[in-house]
């Protein structure tokens, strides 16, 4: 059952907000972010949990609230935070670009994960 459309963008619109707000109390500043070193472990593991924090919160208002259009907006938020924060822990503070993952050398093996033949 569809609700009328402007009450469902204005519910989609705060499931959006209450997303936009978990992200800010759960992760650091952006501009923290920004200057961390890129691919921060700790960064990125925030991340994750403030971003499947804040999809079941709007999954729960948009089931409760039975309408799909406050899903796709307070899914399109929680998306957008998540990938901006994302592109913030990706950036190298001297450069000011963002850097792509490296594959992890045999090198950057920590000593006691190393077996014995």
């Amino acid at each position: 059952m569809a609700m009328k459309p402007e009450v469902s963008i204005g519910l989609g619109l705060a499931a959006g907000a209450l997303a936009a707000m978990i992200f800010d109390r759960a992760m650091p500043a952006l501009i923290d972010h920004r200057a961390a070193p890129a691919d921060d472990a700790m960064a990125s593991s925030t991340n994750r949990l403030a971003t499947i924090t804040a999809g079941a919160t709007v999954t729960a208002v948009a089931l409760i609230a039975k309408d799909p259009t406050v899903f796709v907006i307070g899914g399109a938020v929680v998306v957008g935070m998540h990938l901006w924060h994302r592109h913030a822990n990706m950036v190298n503070p001297a450069t000011g670009l963002a850097v792509p993952r490296s594959p992890m050398m045999e090198s950057d093996i920590p000593p006691d994960m190393v077996y014995a033949e």
